[in-house]
């Protein structure tokens, strides 16, 4: 398989994945990829997480990432597409799809604003418990808002244009790759007494492979729903230049900032977790109070992020062929 034949396969198995997720979501019930890394994750971390040598069994614990979720997966990839170019395009689609979840996201939201809109906090509550890590007990409609957003404008990067990228330059086993590193470190990634060692690499090795994602997704965010926002490109690229930096995490920032650009709302703030106060820092200005249809209004910016960053992908794939060929 030549390259342009590679870069056709990835944009083919992507469209395919997008498809897919698209149809299928992630069904309670079937195996899941990211459940196998959570189990190999928690046997690694009740074995090796103790002792003097907590920070090197990190390590181990990445470097046994990149074997099993890259090296198998891109071998078993190779050995497909010698066998066949569409068993391999059908295989790398459907590994793709289970590293993304633009469906299952928006049913998550969906699950909070609904009840919300109905004025039934409890079950609102309760819905955004299952999403957040925060105390959600005494919430009410704004900060049940404001927490649900927050996490549909950060995971539209980790749980999909991240991916995404990832699956373009590497194919199906870079997803694989990106997602078991990304599951690491919301596992083991914790700036605390048990974690602060053994999770230093998965920490360290998320915020990398992120840098570049976050960034571009802010950037497709802006530009893809703009023409959706009473605000001009430039002052929404303004803020997120302003506020991104903010964020405890090098690249979470970029998300957030630029939906609460796009929607004229305030992010970060006061939360709680586990009855203790963390004040984050702000995203944009609070144009207008939170409430149930911005938690509406973001499904909508994810969606049309998700299938911009598609079409970015198209365009350069084409391109690069086109130069490729010249070349």
């Amino acid at each position: 398989m030549d390259f342009q034949q590679l870069i056709v396969a990835h944009l083919l198995a992507i469209s395919m994945a997008l498809v897919l997720d698209a149809i299928i979501g992630d069904p309670v019930n079937w195996p899941h990829p990211v459940r196998w890394f959570g189990r190999w994750i928690s046997f690694i971390d009740k074995r090796l997480n103790q002792g003097k040598f907590q920070r090197m069994n990190g390590l181990f614990l990445v470097l046994s990432m990149v074997v099993w979720c890259f090296v198998l997966p891109l071998a078993l990839l190779i050995a497909l597409y010698e066998i066949s170019y569409w068993i391999g395009i059908i295989v790398e689609g459907i590994m793709i799809a289970t590293t993304i979840s633009t469906k299952s996201l928006g049913e998550a939201a969906y699950k909070v604003a609904l009840p919300l809109q109905k004025g039934d906090l409890q079950e609102a509550r309760f819905q955004v418990g299952m999403i957040v890590g925060r105390d959600t007990d005494h919430l009410d409609e704004s900060e049940i808002a404001r927490a649900t957003v927050e996490t549909v404008a950060e995971n539209t990067s980790d749980g999909i244009t991240a991916p995404l990228f990832f699956a373009f330059v590497l194919g199906g086993a870079g997803a694989f790759f990106y997602r078991s590193i990304n599951t690491c470190d919301s596992m083991v990634g914790y700036k605390n007494p048990m974690y602060e060692k053994f999770g230093y690499f998965s920490a360290k090795l998320d915020d990398w492979l992120n840098f570049i994602p976050s960034r571009l997704t802010a950037f497709i965010m802006v530009i893809s729903n703009v023409m959706h926002s009473e605000f001009t490109a430039k002052h929404v690229f303004s803020i997120i230049k302003r506020d991104a930096p903010k964020h405890p995490s090098p690249n979470s920032g970029y998300g957030e900032s630029a939906v609460a650009a796009l929607l004229g709302i305030q992010l970060g703030g006061r939360n709680t977790y586990k009855g203790i106060v963390s004040n984050r820092a702000k995203m944009g200005d609070p144009l207008y109070s939170l409430n149930v249809s911005h938690i509406f209004k973001t499904v909508q910016v994810m969606k049309r992020t998700v299938w911009c960053t598609w079409f970015f992908y198209l365009i350069g794939g084409i391109l690069i062929g086109i130069t490729y060929t010249w070349s």
